[in-house]
């Protein structure tokens, strides 16, 4: 059954779940603190992965318009590097090397260098999922959100900031993926 085939048989067909069936639904309510934040986070890393499901690697790396190099593929990989940042290198203070989607000479190699390779594909999901399973277990093992850093070039940052930083990363680029994804095949955001 293709993809389209799928969105036919729902109530509402132009977009990407019917709200009984939506994944991003049916979390905490009325919790602390970490518990909302991270349910937000949740929702919008989630949403970043549903604008990509269904999509072929050419079609995750396809560019927005000349001359961005905006793609699915780049936020990806730009929100594997984003995660691995703030909560490797700048809360847990590891010393672990960048990604390779940024580079001393190419801040934007996440979008640069995103190409239509299933490996390439398939690396960009993996590293993904494992900067949100450190920064989530990061998250659990705090005392709480007043942890605070102090970044070099930076000011002192806590981990409520972060966060609230995290959430509207995701929300900024998630709007940038429903662009994309109505480009390439016309659904819409949801």
């Amino acid at each position: 059954m293709t993809d389209h085939h799928k969105m036919t048989k729902r109530k509402y067909p132009d977009v990407w779940a019917d709200p009984e069936d939506d994944p991003r639904e049916g979390g905490p309510r009325l919790a602390d603190e970490r518990t909302t934040l991270m349910e937000v986070l949740r929702v919008q890393r989630l949403t970043l992965e549903m604008k990509c499901s269904g999509l072929d690697p050419a079609e995750l790396a396809r560019r927005s318009v000349e001359p961005s190099t905006l793609s699915l593929l780049g936020l990806v990989r730009h929100m594997a590097d984003v995660e691995r940042v703030w909560f490797r290198v700048r809360m847990a203070e590891l010393d672990v090397p960048p990604m390779h989607f940024r580079t001393a000479t190419d801040r934007d190699a996440a979008f640069n260098d995103a190409v239509g390779d299933p490996a390439a594909v398939e690396e960009a999901w993996r590293l993904w999922r494992e900067e949100i399973e450190f920064a989530n277990q990061y998250v659990a093992g705090a005392p709480d959100l007043d942890v605070t850093r102090n970044i070099e070039g930076y000011r002192p940052i806590s981990l409520r900031e972060v966060l609230v930083h995290m959430i509207g990363e995701y929300a900024r680029h998630n709007g940038h993926a429903d662009l994309l994804r109505e480009r390439i095949d016309g659904r819409t955001g949801q």
